[in-house]
């Protein structure tokens, strides 16, 4: 990835922390209104429950931060999890503590890590790239 990319990664991942906190600290449950969609759904997959559905979209929720912040920071890779797991911790805590209607889960911080290590996953192999081609251009010298 060249600079421009992690810079390009670095703004996508601005953008995404300023919508995930409008999601994690919205005062009400942000599916509310969508409850006659979700029942919709759920009957015609009966498998598919809305405690699925939910988890689901907790994991698709960080996988942008997972891969943001890989490419954003490719030398920082290794923290990238570490890192989702404090945040999606953060956030479950102040939803729990601060926001009434707000319901904070174990299993959304499990949801949201899990997110955020496919992203970092589906990252990895750009950063190996570049850190490739940069060992080879250093021996050619």
């Amino acid at each position: 990835m060249t600079a421009a990319g992690s810079r390009t990664a670095r703004l996508l991942l601005a953008v995404y922390i300023v919508v995930l906190a409008g999601i994690a600290f919205w005062p009400t449950p942000v599916d509310r209104d969508a409850g006659w969609l979700l029942q919709q759904v759920t009957a015609a997959v009966p498998w598919l429950t809305y405690p699925r559905i939910e988890f689901g979209a907790n994991v698709l929720l960080f996988v942008p931060a997972g891969w943001c912040a890989t490419r954003g920071w490719p030398r920082w890779h290794p923290f990238v999890v570490p890192a989702a797991l404090a945040v999606s911790v953060g956030i479950e805590l102040a939803q729990g503590l601060l926001l009434i209607e707000r319901t904070s889960s174990v299993l959304d911080v499990v949801a949201n890590t899990s997110g955020a290590t496919l992203g970092w996953l589906l990252a990895l192999p750009g950063i190996r790239r570049r850190s490739a081609r940069g060992r080879t251009a250093a021996r050619a010298r």
